[in-house]
């Protein structure tokens, strides 16, 4: 092939919306957040080995994961739930990398996704974090994978406690979580766009 004629690898992702999104340089104004629901619904976590006729997606995950970050932190903001539930929206393009995977990639690759959640947060107005407030997401998104391991994942308490600690929660929430189970692609994007049009500042 004539080097002249090469063409230049493809960055960019053309979303259901109409938008073209560049992986490499996100711009806000690229951003959906029909877009994020309708693929965050679709992406699995755990790699998919979950129980249950559906895979428990993403856009489920954050939902548990700001339902936590609001029983753990009942003061918290508008803006710092929103926060919690868009924590992961970036896999709506990345997919779910399992955390051992991220490690053996790198920094390169968490700088990629700290980067478009950065321009994500910028889209949909989500202001600085404190501190205790993004250590508090973090949290809450363990407390999840705790759930999630342990009623779906395959994991015994005895493995999950090792990774994810012993969680603590208020008896309401702890009965909820309990009975966890994934729910339909469908399901997940309309009560993920639900909770962003609750939160959501405009």
């Amino acid at each position: 092939m004539n080097p002249s004629r090469a063409k230049t690898p493809r960055a960019w992702q053309r979303m259901l919306s109409g938008r073209r999104l560049d992986l490499l340089s996100p711009e806000p104004r690229d951003i959906e957040i029909e877009d994020i629901a309708h693929g965050l619904a679709r992406v699995a976590r755990w790699n998919g080995q979950t129980k249950g006729d559906h895979a428990f997606s993403v856009a489920q995950h954050s939902l548990v994961v700001t339902d936590i970050f609001e029983a753990l932190w009942p003061a918290s903001t508008s803006n710092e739930r929103l926060a919690a539930l868009l924590h992961d929206a970036p896999e709506y393009v990345i997919g779910d990398l399992i955390s051992p995977f991220k490690t053996a990639i790198g920094l390169d690759y968490k700088a990629f996704e700290l980067n478009l959640l950065d321009a994500i947060h910028r889209r949909f107005g989500v202001g600085q974090l404190s501190v205790a407030a993004a250590t508090a997401i973090k949290d809450a998104d363990t407390v999840a994978a705790y759930y999630e391991a342990t009623l779906l994942a395959g994991f015994e308490t005895a493995e999950a406690e090792e990774f994810f600690g012993i969680p603590k929660l208020p008896t309401e929430l702890h009965s909820v979580l309990s009975v966890l189970h994934p729910v339909s692609a469908k399901d997940a994007q309309t009560q993920f766009l639900l909770r962003f049009e609750k939160l959501s500042p405009h």
